[in-house]
């Protein structure tokens, strides 16, 4: 689905990167173990019975109708595309893209020139909070 709600931006007088409108965000959610079953790569079989997690489904639905960006980032590889999309379909999730093939193992530490906002999924999908933490920057 083409995003058309991004907006031209300048810095210093010359074009860069288009972004959202001020209060649209970009969600990047990954599947298996935050809204669903952890299901690895190497038992495919099992990615078309995963169960969703409480609550997933209606919030990101609910994202979704606000008009935020959802976007599934998995480490399911390429070659499980129809699977995984056939199942988001099954289980009623709105999303506009889905990226294959995110680095396994975790402890991710993204470096980007856009604000980039992480949440770790801890058993319950709701509203998000604001709440103050420790983040490391660039000294």
């Amino acid at each position: 689905m083409k995003i058309d709600m991004l907006e031209e931006a300048l810095e210093n007088g010359k074009k860069i990167s288009p972004v959202l409108p001020k209060g649209k965000k970009n969600f990047l959610i990954d599947i298996d173990g935050t809204i669903c079953d952890d299901i690895p790569n190497e038992e495919p079989e099992r990615m078309l019975t995963a169960e969703v997690y409480d609550g997933a489904q209606e919030t990101v639905n609910k994202w979704y109708d606000e008009g935020h960006i959802i976007t599934f980032f998995t480490s399911r590889l390429e070659e499980h595309r129809e699977y995984t999309e056939r199942w988001l379909k099954e289980h009623g999730f709105k999303y506009h893209s889905m990226l294959m093939g995110k680095p396994r193992g975790g402890n991710y530490h993204w470096i980007d020139n856009h604000i980039v906002r992480a949440t770790r999924y801890e058993g319950r999908f709701t509203d998000l909070v604001e709440v103050e933490a420790k983040i490391q920057v660039f000294k």
